[in-house]
C-alpha cells in the first residue's frame, strides 16, 4: 500500500511538472523550437553543459522539454549552425570545444565611449519606401526640427546582421556633410562636426521581439527576442538633431554598468575634504598679518 502511494504522488508530480511546461510554452508566441533552444544555449553559457561534452539525448530532451521529437532537432540545428554544437554521426551531440562570445556588443552608457565604439563601423544602406517624414518625440526628447533626413541601415560582424539602425537626422545638420552621413555612422560624423553645441543625449534600451521585417533583415525567428535601443540627440537650441531606434538580436547584447562611475569623483572630492579636515594646511602667520591690516583699512 505505502508503494502505491509513492507512485501515484510521483506520477501526480509529473502530470503538474507537465502541465506547468505546457503552461509556459502556451504564454509565449515565440516558436516551440526556439524557446527549446533558448534553454540549451543557457546551459551552455552557464557552463552547465562544459565545452566538448556530450549533451543529454534526443529522447531525454524530448522528454524533458514535453515536445515532439523534430522540435529538439530543430533546436540543435539553430544552436549547430550558431557554432555551440556539433553532432558527430552514431556517438551524438557535443558543445563545441570553444564557444564564440556572443555577447559581444557592449551598449555604451557614457557619450565618449558610444561614438568610440561605433566609429569604425561600415552601415550597409537599406532603402525604405515612404519612409516617416518625422519622428514621433515623446516627453523629455525636445522639439521637431523643420525637416528631417531618415537613414536606415544593417550593421554586421563577421558578414552576420546583428542590428537594424533607423535614423531621423535633423535636414540642417545633414546637409553640412552629405557624403559622411553616407559612409559613416550618423552619430559618430554628427560627433565631429564643428559649432554644434549638445545639450542632452540620451539612450533608453527595452526588451522586445522581432516583427517580420526585423526577422528578415536580422535572420532570426519572428517574435525572437531583441533590445530595442532609442538613441536621442537634442541641441542647445532643445531640437531633436538625431533621434534613432536600433533593434539588435538579443543575443548580441552586453549591458554593463559602472555603478560607482558618477559618484567615484564626488567620493573623491569627499576623501579630499576629510584629508585637510584631519591635516590641515599649515598655519601663514604673514596671511593672519595681511588680513588684519585689511580689515583695519576698511
Amino acid at each position: 500500500m505505502p508503494n502505491l502511494i509513492a507512485s501515484v504522488q510521483f506520477l501526480s508530480a509529473i502530470e503538474e511538472a507537465m502541465s506547468k511546461l505546457q503552461k509556459t510554452y502556451d504564454r509565449s508566441r515565440i516558436s516551440l523550437y526556439i524557446q527549446v533552444a533558448s534553454v540549451m544555449r543557457q546551459r551552455i553559457e552557464s557552463n552547465h553543459w562544459k565545452a566538448g561534452q556530450k549533451i543529454s539525448t534526443l529522447v531525454e530532451l524530448e522528454k524533458e522539454f514535453q515536445v515532439a521529437r523534430v522540435t529538439v532537432r530543430q533546436a540543435i540545428e539553430v544552436l549547430r549552425e550558431e557554432g555551440l554544437l556539433h553532432c558527430q554521426q552514431g556517438r551524438g551531440t557535443f558543445v563545441a570545444d570553444k564557444t564564440l562570445n556572443r555577447h559581444w556588443v557592449k551598449l555604451a552608457t557614457d557619450w565618449n565611449v558610444l561614438i568610440a565604439s561605433i566609429r569604425e563601423n561600415v552601415p550597409k544602406r537599406i532603402k525604405v519606401a515612404n519612409p516617416p517624414a518625422f519622428p514621433k518625440l515623446t516627453e523629455g526628447e525636445g522639439k521637431l526640427a523643420p525637416s528631417y533626413v531618415f537613414l536606415s541601415s544593417l550593421q554586421f560582424k563577421n558578414d552576420q546582421p546583428f542590428g537594424v539602425v533607423s535614423v531621423h537626422l535633423a535636414d540642417h545638420i545633414y546637409q553640412r556633410d552629405e557624403q559622411a552621413f553616407a559612409e559613416h555612422p550618423a552619430l559618430s560624423v554628427l560627433a565631429e562636426l564643428k559649432g554644434i553645441k549638445v545639450q542632452h543625449a540620451h539612450q533608453t534600451v527595452i526588451i522586445g521581439s522581432a516583427n517580420p521585417e526585423t526577422a528578415d533583415l536580422l535572420k532570426i525567428a519572428l517574435g525572437a527576442p531583441t533590445a530595442e535601443c532609442r538613441c536621442v540627440v537634442i541641441d542647445s537650441s532643445g531640437v531633436a538633431i538625431y533621434v534613432a531606434d536600433i533593434s539588435y538580436r538579443s543575443d548580441a547584447i552586453k549591458l554593463h554598468i559602472d555603478l560607482f562611475a558618477g559618484s567615484r569623483s564626488r567620493s573623491r572630492g569627499s576623501a579630499d575634504n576629510l584629508a585637510n579636515e584631519r591635516n590641515p594646511p599649515p598655519h601663514d602667520k604673514n596671511a593672519t598679518r595681511s588680513a588684519r591690516l585689511r580689515l583695519l583699512s576698511s
